[in-house]
């Protein structure tokens, strides 16, 4: 069993504060969190190392008898010693600590995290368990969980949630990148993984973005579908042609038959917003006509419509 440098796997000096330990924990664990690197093992394995680095060095009493081994541990190596031979009995007992403290009992990591991250080391196990190196420790009867969730508001235009977007947070003097995906709604609530408040172990809870969607001011959505008002001439709507009809994506021409009705909808299929949950999948556009009526006429254009209504009531 080979002895472990949690200062170094924190990356932190030994004689750095609490704060400094703590700020460097949240900071890799938001990082290292398997919600964020799915199916990463190397990840999840660095994860697990620095949550048990944190474990010690974020509790003084912890700390301490990790640092008196490791000046024990430097000179046993220093004498030429093996390391596979070193005593650890000297820092373990069944009924405590042989230097008078209250023996500490601590939870396996997978307790921590809300299961399937496995345990803690040997090494920390022959130091903190109170059992051997090797020998299955027993499970605590409290399982301290993770740190409190928090929410955050943020407000994105309609084009942000058709297309995705990217918001910047500051939390707790660092700034991270977090990103909204497309088909966001208003009430959609973004996780990200790691960043909420840490319990008193130092396990941080989740950070949840509610999102609010500004209205358009032309287009109005209605789950994943989209509805438009769309302005067609007198002459288009009764002779036929076609009109501009705006879309997230862009303005495209509407072929209208001729006789158009003021108020007819058309349907123009995947022109609406991405599904949050499906990206292939859109929701369609509707394009309902809004009749625009000619309001000065000249006097030619006078006797133009006099003949053409006299023409239609024969």
């Amino acid at each position: 069993m080979e002895y472990k440098d949690y200062y170094k796997i924190l990356g932190v000096d030994r004689t750095a504060s609490e704060e400094v330990i703590k700020r460097t924990y949240r900071k890799l664990a938001r990082q290292l969190h398997p919600d964020v690197n799915p199916g990463d093992e190397a990840a999840e394995s660095r994860f697990k190392d620095i949550n048990e680095a944190y474990q010690v060095l974020g509790d003084p009493e912890k700390r301490a008898k990790y640092d008196r081994l490791g000046s024990s541990w430097n000179r046993w190596q220093q004498a030429g010693h093996d390391p596979g031979s070193y005593d650890w009995s000297q820092w373990h007992s069944p009924g405590g600590a042989r230097d008078g403290r209250a023996r500490i009992h601590v939870s396996d990591l997978d307790d921590l995290l809300g299961g399937g991250m496995g345990g803690f080391s040997s090494f920390f196990d022959a130091l903190f368990g109170g059992a051997a190196p090797g020998a299955r420790r027993a499970r605590p009867h409290n399982r301290p969980t993770r740190g409190r969730d928090m929410e955050q508001p943020v407000e994105i235009s309609l084009e942000e949630a058709y297309s995705g977007t990217m918001r910047t947070l500051d939390r707790s003097g660092d700034r991270m990148q977090a990103r909204i995906p497309p088909g966001a709604s208003t009430g959609t609530k973004v996780r990200l993984a790691g960043q909420g408040a840490p319990n008193a172990a130092g396990v941080p809870g989740d950070l949840y973005l509610r999102i609010s969607v500004k209205p358009h001011p032309r287009i109005q959505r209605k789950g994943d579908d989209l509805h438009v008002e769309t302005p067609v001439d007198l002459y288009t709507a009764v002779l036929g042609g076609e009109a501009s009809v705006e879309t997230m994506d862009g303005t495209v021409q509407l072929k209208i038959p001729a006789g158009t009705q003021s108020g007819q909808v058309f349907r123009l299929r995947g022109k609406g917003m991405p599904n949050l949950r499906q990206k292939d999948r859109f929701g369609d556009l509707y394009a309902k006509v809004l009749l625009q009526i000619p309001k000065e006429l000249s006097d030619s254009e006078k006797k133009l419509f006099q003949k053409l209504a006299a023409l239609r009531k024969r």
